[in-house]
């Protein structure tokens, strides 16, 4: 399951949207994204720069604002940069680049952001609405509406179906968890201290993995012909860029796969541009 083909539609999906709102009279503004990043972790630069580069190619304004210490931020000092762009006008997507620095409470930061401003579906109103259905997902956490996306582009069955998500974190793992449910999936959530693991992931007709260790899940533990999502990323031991998955021995065992790159990131930062556009057409207004 190639993330740059997926990619490729929803761009030309969003390039269409924004012309007949601008032609139309619809757009309220036009696009502009915050992104506040807090220390200089390497892998955050990378996200941010294809963030970067995708509101280039499709004439949206970005604007990094970006904090390289990290040392004497804390949830408040964050909060105080965030309510400058919350009152800004010309804005209308603000996200904050995760993960923080150690001991910095997201949360804090998290609920700081406006809601009508949150284009990486994170904040709190968000996050419930995705809970609540299908029918109520105004601003969908990017990287589980990519998976969603990815998984429909190639017309892989999602209700009914027995899904396995490793990895209960609120950025993936818990939001793909929800979003899945949403489409009438029988879904399992494992976490660090789940036992059996493989017996569980052997069960899944669709597993989707967001963990950050280099290739977790080998061969033996995915069921033939399922569908595998990779969504974490990390160094393996000679330090190239690696996935949860043991990619060439299990794509040798499923019907479908996503590779790493070049699978989910490309979707997350489409499907964040996809909520920024949202957000300059039509904003949540309360």
């Amino acid at each position: 399951m190639d993330g740059k083909v997926v990619a490729a539609d929803i761009y030309e999906k969003i390039k269409k949207d924004y012309q007949a709102a601008r032609d139309s009279g619809k757009l309220k503004k036009e696009p502009k994204l915050v992104i506040i990043l807090i220390g200089s972790n390497e892998a955050s630069l990378i996200y941010i720069r294809q963030k970067i580069k995708a509101c280039e190619e499709l004439g949206f304004e970005c604007v990094l604002d970006h904090h390289p210490q990290a040392e004497g931020y804390d949830w408040k000092k964050i909060g105080e940069i965030i309510r400058k762009h919350n009152l800004d006008p010309s804005v209308n997507g603000i996200i904050v680049q995760m993960p923080l620095p150690d001991g910095i409470d997201r949360s804090g930061v998290l609920i700081t952001i406006d809601p009508k401003k949150d284009v990486d579906g994170l904040h709190p109103l968000s996050y419930g609405e995705t809970a609540l259905g299908a029918d109520f997902e105004y601003y969908p956490p990017c990287t589980a509406n990519g998976v969603v996306k990815m998984l429909e582009f190639y017309k892989v069955p999602i209700a009914g179906q027995r899904v396995v998500v490793v990895g209960s974190g609120i950025v993936a793992g818990k939001a793909i968890a929800l979003m899945l449910m949403n489409r009438k999936a029988t879904v399992t959530v494992c976490n660090s201290k789940t036992k059996d693991l493989a017996e569980i992931t052997r069960q899944a007709d669709i597993l989707v993995v967001a963990v950050g260790k280099s290739k977790m899940i080998t061969a033996d533990m995915v069921k033939d012909g399922a569908a595998v999502v990779d969504v974490g990323i990390s160094r393996d031991g000679s330090e190239k860029i690696s996935g949860d998955v043991d990619f060439d021995p299990v794509k040798a065992k499923v019907g479908y796969i996503s590779p790493v790159p070049g699978g989910v990131g490309r979707l997350t930062v489409a499907c964040l541009m996809e909520n920024l556009l949202k957000a300059s057409i039509s904003p949540r207004t309360y």
